[in-house]
């Protein structure tokens, strides 16, 4: 498969006039683009950077983050967006890790700047629009494969950095069979890029795949507040949303308390990243237009594995088929294959996959076996091959010998008038091992109770998976991409 890069180019230069960007009001073309790329291409070259070296980008969603993303490229090296906001010992653990030839950091970070550069890294200040300054770039110990693309940091259980690599080819594979799987989907779309970069579904979905296929994306370095999102949809015409089920909530939040509107109905929304509680769907049809299509994936997939193809064919709570070019088998959580028909773990293979963790090969061990990659998921496949995500194998509780999957309580608890956001996690119990826990959002003004909560549970679901306990929250713990943290909840017991 041909490198990103030049299928990008190609594009680009077809119609150096066409629109590309929405950047602080205003569209850029697609030529005001290549001069970007260009001049970072300069600037690196002028600093020493060559084939299989390594660069950190620690920069908002912006025109820069994928303007230095083709120069690298275009000179056989390999980038590495990060979480800016991960602090700084975290990051330096993960840049030692990834022993990158600079850091180019967003010009106000000046702090964190000057204490990486303390650590020994080659740091360099950039706006987000213009291109950085030369630097004397330090020379790692070893080069990379020129076709690896990419490097996501990822979180891992033993505090420890993991790194996930990318190639162009997994890059390409995943970004043109998303396009080409939703039907909703077509060149010359405009779609909103809010998602963090230094994850794979924002930096893939919503960055490369609108470049690789002809979309124009509308850049905000930040999601919040969301009434500047919304005000930014509406001024730039923004037609489809890529997002994870928070920013929806944000957003309905919004519409509801402030009376801020979208001027026109939007053609779709697509959500991945953690768990849409489908009770959404409805408040976001009648506020935005659309119902939603939720997909599913993992950084080592680039990340996308399955997919609601349309609106005509969508299943609420589920995530839809694989998307083409997966293989996939079901086996227990020791690794032994399973009848077709029986939930288990889900295992992929296929051209998406990266197959490794970067300079990692115990972990790769772990997960990665004969190109077949460990998702941790359990899933069950219905008999049309539409997935329904269980659960993480990890986040199952154990009542007395029997299986509770947190999802299934949660969507009963979602579905209790005044109850705005559900968690239900295990927690340590002398008899049977674990109970269940629920955490609760309350909506605004409800004045729901423990009583009531365990009340209803107790008509829905089966003794076992009642929650015991029932804890109300104003707020959950979030990640930076917008998922809940259950090991915060946890944290809590």
């Amino acid at each position: 498969m041909e490198r990103l890069e030049k299928t990008i180019f190609k594009r680009l230069e077809k119609d150096p006039e066409e629109k590309i960007f929405w950047w602080r009001d205003k569209w850029w073309v697609n030529q005001d683009f290549i001069d970007l790329v260009q001049a970072c291409s300069e600037r690196l070259s002028a600093s020493g950077f060559s084939s299989g070296d390594r660069l950190a980008v620690l920069l908002p969603n912006s025109p820069m983050v994928l303007a230095i993303s083709l120069a690298v490229w275009g000179k056989g090296g390999t980038v590495s967006t990060l979480n800016a906001r991960a602090g700084s010992a975290s990051l330096a653990k993960t840049l030692e890790l990834i022993d990158p030839h600079g850091v180019i950091i967003s010009e106000d970070m000046t702090e964190l700047g000057e204490s990486l550069a303390s650590s020994g890294f080659m740091v360099v200040f950039s706006s987000w629009d213009k291109p950085f300054p030369t630097y004397e770039g330090g020379q790692g110990e070893h080069k990379s494969d020129p076709s690896l693309a990419i490097i996501f940091a990822t979180s891992g259980t033993t505090g420890l950095p993991k790194a996930v690599p990318l190639y162009h080819s997994n890059l390409a594979d995943n970004a043109v069979t998303v396009f080409n799987s939703v039907e909703e989907m077509e060149e010359g779309d405009i779609l909103l890029n809010v998602l963090p970069n230094f994850h794979s579904f924002g930096y893939t979905v919503s960055g490369i795949l609108p470049l690789i296929c002809g979309m124009h994306q509308v850049l905000l370095p930040s999601f919040m507040p969301p009434s500047k999102t919304i005000e930014v949809i509406n001024k730039a015409g923004v037609t489809s949303l890529i997002v994870v089920p928070a920013m929806l909530s944000f957003m309905l939040g919004t519409i509801k308390n402030t009376g801020v509107c979208l001027e026109k109905p939007l053609k779709l929304i697509v959500t991945g990243g953690d768990r849409l509680n489908v009770q959404l769907d409805d408040k976001v049809r009648e506020n935005m237009g659309v119902g939603v299509l939720e997909g599913y994936g993992l950084t080592e997939c680039s990340p996308v594995v399955c997919v609601n193809r349309s609106y005509a064919s969508r299943k609420l709570g589920t995530v839809g088929p694989l998307i083409s070019g997966y293989s996939k088998e079901i086996r227990d959580l020791s690794g032994k294959l399973l009848p077709d028909g029986q939930d288990g773990v889900m295992w992929v293979k296929g051209p998406s996959v990266g197959g490794e963790y970067f300079r990692a090969p115990e972990l790769t061990d772990e997960r990665f076996q004969d190109g077949w990659f460990n998702t941790g998921d359990v899933v069950n496949f219905d008999d049309e091959g539409y997935v329904t995500i269980l659960d993480r194998a990890t986040d199952i509780i154990i009542v007395g010998g029997f299986n509770v999957y947190p999802q299934e309580v949660e969507a009963v608890l979602n579905g209790i008038d005044g109850v705005s956001a559900a968690v239900a996690i295990g927690m340590p119990h002398p008899v049977n091992g674990e109970v269940v826990k629920a955490f609760i959002m309350r909506e605004e003004g409800s004045s729901i109770k423990e009583r009531d909560i365990i009340s209803y549970c107790k008509n829905e679901l089966a003794h076992f998976k009642v929650p015991r306990k029932v804890e109300f929250l104003d707020s959950f713990p979030l990640s930076a991409t917008g998922k809940i943290l259950r090991r915060k909840l946890r944290e809590k017991i």
